[in-house]
């Protein structure tokens, strides 16, 4: 997983299932409007940072919510280490910050040490 860059749509898939869809999708300030505020249904987005050592950790615990939950639920990535004023206007201050958006609207989020991979869990199922 993680290994796959090409450009598909103008997103960059972290991971693809088994079908060749893509479970994790790496948004930037390019297509983070298109990807999360404008998608249908649930968005998980994960919003991580170069050198964000509990952001490296949680990953491989993110991938495999999206596997597990990806057939109801879209998920994303963000590196806010290159999309500063989206986070800041995403009210994302400090890492890491995993949310949920419906309709173009932050919903849910569990920041900082409250993003343990039971709450992320937890966060995800009162949504899917």
């Amino acid at each position: 997983m993680g290994g796959y860059r090409q450009l598909l749509n103008g997103c960059i898939p972290l991971a693809l299932d088994r079908t060749g869809g893509s479970i994790m999708v790496e948004v930037t300030k390019l297509t983070f409007e298109d990807e999360v505020l404008k998608a249908d249904g649930t968005v998980f987005v994960d919003f991580y940072g170069d050198g964000c050592v509990p952001c490296a950790a949680l990953m491989p615990t993110v991938h495999a919510y999206a596997d597990k939950y990806g057939d109801k639920i879209k998920f994303c990535a963000l590196n806010t280490t290159k999309a500063r004023r989206l986070a800041i206007g995403q009210k994302v201050l400090g890492l890491p910050v995993m949310a949920i958006y419906q309709n173009g609207e932050k919903v849910d989020e569990v920041v900082k040490d409250d993003a343990t991979a039971e709450s992320i869990e937890a966060m995800i199922k009162k949504y899917y």
